[in-house]
């Protein structure tokens, strides 16, 4: 992805956001090939699905997305809340918590993102 993209403190423009939907399509491409993790392409190709098929890049629902992209969905949205970007500071733990209970059954898998959420809420994982 270019840098002028990723490092964009505003808006990305519609052009730019289709530029940043790529990465499933070419993560998916290069980890396919990968053979020490198993399905490594299709959850690098199916991360942004939503559970709702509200996702890209084809609005797979529910079960129709592989096990493993439902859950790199809850870790990468927790990793993004939970870092700085040039565009806003990192979240807090409590906002964290209701981004993902509120998407539950939306954007992430309810049993995966409970069981996901479970180490920070009893305070296991470093914020």
């Amino acid at each position: 992805m270019p840098d002028q993209i990723l490092g964009k403190p505003g808006k990305l423009t519609d052009e730019e956001f289709e530029i940043i939907k790529s990465h499933t399509v070419r993560g998916g491409e290069i980890l396919s090939s990968f053979k020490s993790l198993e399905n490594a392409g299709e959850g690098a190709l199916y991360h942004h699905e939503r559970y709702d098929g509200k996702g890209y890049p084809e609005g797979k629902a529910g079960e129709e997305i592989p096990f493993i992209a439902r859950m790199i969905c809850v870790a990468d949205s927790y990793d993004a809340m939970n870092t700085n970007r040039v565009y806003r500071n990192r979240r807090t733990k409590e906002f964290i918590l209701q981004e993902i209970e509120t998407n539950k059954g939306k954007q992430f898998d309810p049993k995966i993102a409970d069981v996901a959420m479970r180490p920070l809420k009893e305070g296991r994982l470093e914020e």
